[in-house]
């Protein structure tokens, strides 16, 4: 089923709101990640949402079933790479390191998902855009390292897998914007739990990780999967339908934003003065950005008028 955005009022807050949801992911993967592999938390997860969403995923299918074939690529894509991989690499990377760093790993994923918002959804960026891209994008890079004119290798490690991980979410971005202009949130949501849950668990094949979940951990699982699970990705797919991915991706960096800022007041984090000007950078940017692309009458990204009737 094809379906459009119905209107042309600009949704980039709702996608920053839902980025707002993520950062507070540390909250209850840090503890988890602890504990358990990330693979074995990962396939939880997707299990919790697959039941929560099961209403909706066998018609979601039959019209994935109808839909275009890239169409039907990109949803798997979304599930199983940008829902089960990439979440299994960003958990795996709080053993390495802080509460803080791996949920700052988005510095790289704007200029990922503008690429591929160019190459697959035809959007076309205006000289104007840069003016909020180019000082977010310095703003993520302060807050990631305590030196940032420093990095070591050993700094760098939670930083790789974080580099996977938003490659995949860059990809997951733009690709959701294709996937949700022809079967709506709900059916774009349904899909990518219900592709990532099976890839989740060849995950877990693969790894040798273990398949139980203790009693005990079962109450932070849920709470993870409804908050900055279900709730902020409900959220993500509304926004996208009418948000272009390259100003989508900038919005999303209120995700790290979210991250520092529960990772210093309730994970006992401590920041650089560097990371907190990088913070202070990021929020002017995406505020700034949200606030022109709501009023200009000449917007920073052009989206492809297409994106919503693809053949």
């Amino acid at each position: 089923m094809t379906t459009t955005s119905g209107g042309t009022r600009d949704l980039t807050w709702v996608v920053a709101l839902a980025a707002c949801f993520w950062g507070t992911s540390a909250l209850m993967r840090d503890p988890l990640a602890q504990a358990l592999d990330a693979a074995t938390i990962v396939m939880w997860e997707h299990l919790v949402l697959v039941l929560v969403l099961s209403p909706w995923l066998l018609p979601a299918l039959r019209r994935w079933a109808q839909a275009p074939p890239r169409v039907r690529v990109g949803a798997v894509v979304i599930g199983a790479g940008s829902s089960a991989l990439a979440t299994t690499l960003f958990t795996a990377a709080f053993r390495l390191g802080d509460p803080v760093t791996p949920q700052i790993l988005q510095k790289l994923q704007p200029l990922i998902a503008i690429l591929l918002a160019a190459l697959i959804l035809g959007e076309r960026l205006r000289p104007r855009f840069w003016w909020f891209a180019v000082p977010a994008l310095v703003g993520t890079w302060l807050m990631t390292f305590a030196d940032p004119f420093a990095v070591s290798i050993g700094s760098a490690e939670a930083a790789l897998l974080a580099l996977g991980a938003a490659t995949l979410w860059g990809a997951g971005t733009v690709l959701g914007r294709l996937v949700d202009g022809h079967l709506g949130p709900r059916d774009t949501l349904a899909l990518r739990f219900g592709f990532g849950l099976p890839a989740a668990a060849v995950i877990v094949l693969l790894t040798g990780s273990g398949w139980a979940m203790p009693l005990g951990q079962v109450p932070m699982l849920l709470l993870l999967a409804l908050v900055p699970g279900a709730l902020a990705l409900g959220l993500y797919y509304v926004g996208l339908r009418r948000t272009a991915a390259a100003r989508a991706t900038l919005a999303e960096l209120m995700f790290p934003v979210t991250s520092v800022l529960v990772g210093v007041t309730l994970l006992d984090a401590t920041l650089t003065w560097s990371r907190w000007l990088g913070v202070l950078i990021v929020v002017v940017s995406v505020t700034g950005l949200v606030l022109h692309e709501a009023r200009a009458r000449r917007t920073g990204v052009v989206q492809a008028p297409s994106v919503a009737s693809v053949p």
